[in-house]
C-alpha cells in the first residue's frame, strides 16, 4: 500500500482545520458569508496556524455548496464574532448564483452522460443475449441434423 502523498494529507489537514473552525465559529458552522480579511481576524486569534492549511480551508468552504447558495442570498459578510461587517456586492451575489449554475449544469451533463452509456450497456447485454440464442440454436440444429 502507497503512503498518502503530501496533498492528499494536505487536503486532510485543511477538511480537520476547517471541521474545528466549523465547531468553534458560528459563521463556519451556518456558512453565513465571510468578511473580506477572515484569514487575518482568524490568524490574530491563533497565530500558530498554519497559513497555507488556512487557505485550503477556506478555500473549501468558501466553495462549498451551502456557502455559495449562502453568497447568493446575502446582504452583508460576517466577522468571526457574528458581528455583521460589510456588504455583499451585486457581483459577489451574481459570482455565486454563475457558479451554482455552472455546477448544475455539469452535473446534468454527467447525469444525462450516464443515462446514455447505462442504456448502451443495456443494449450490448441485449444484443449479446440474443447472440448467444441465436448460437445455442443453431447448435441444436446441428446436432438434430448431424444424427
Amino acid at each position: 500500500m502507497n503512503p498518502p502523498t503530501p496533498a492528499a494529507s494536505s487536503g486532510q489537514e485543511a477538511r480537520d482545520l476547517l471541521k474545528s473552525l466549523q465547531e468553534k465559529f458560528p459563521v463556519f458552522h451556518e456558512f453565513k458569508p465571510l468578511s473580506i480579511g477572515i484569514d487575518k481576524q482568524l490568524l490574530a486569534q491563533d497565530s500558530g496556524l498554519n497559513r497555507r492549511l488556512l487557505r485550503l480551508a477556506l478555500g473549501t468552504h468558501t466553495h462549498s455548496f451551502r456557502y455559495l447558495k449562502s453568497m447568493e442570498k446575502a446582504t452583508h459578510r460576517f466577522n468571526l464574532d457574528g458581528s455583521q461587517g460589510s456588504e455583499v456586492p451585486e457581483e459577489h451575489r451574481q459570482h455565486a448564483a454563475d457558479v451554482l449554475r455552472e455546477r448544475a449544469r455539469k452535473e446534468a451533463e454527467r447525469r444525462k452522460a450516464e443515462k446514455v452509456a447505462e442504456i448502451a450497456k443495456k443494449q450490448r447485454e441485449e444484443e449479446e443475449a440474443a447472440q448467444k440464442q441465436r448460437a445455442e440454436k443453431l447448435n441444436q440444429l446441428v446436432q438434430k441434423f448431424a444424427k
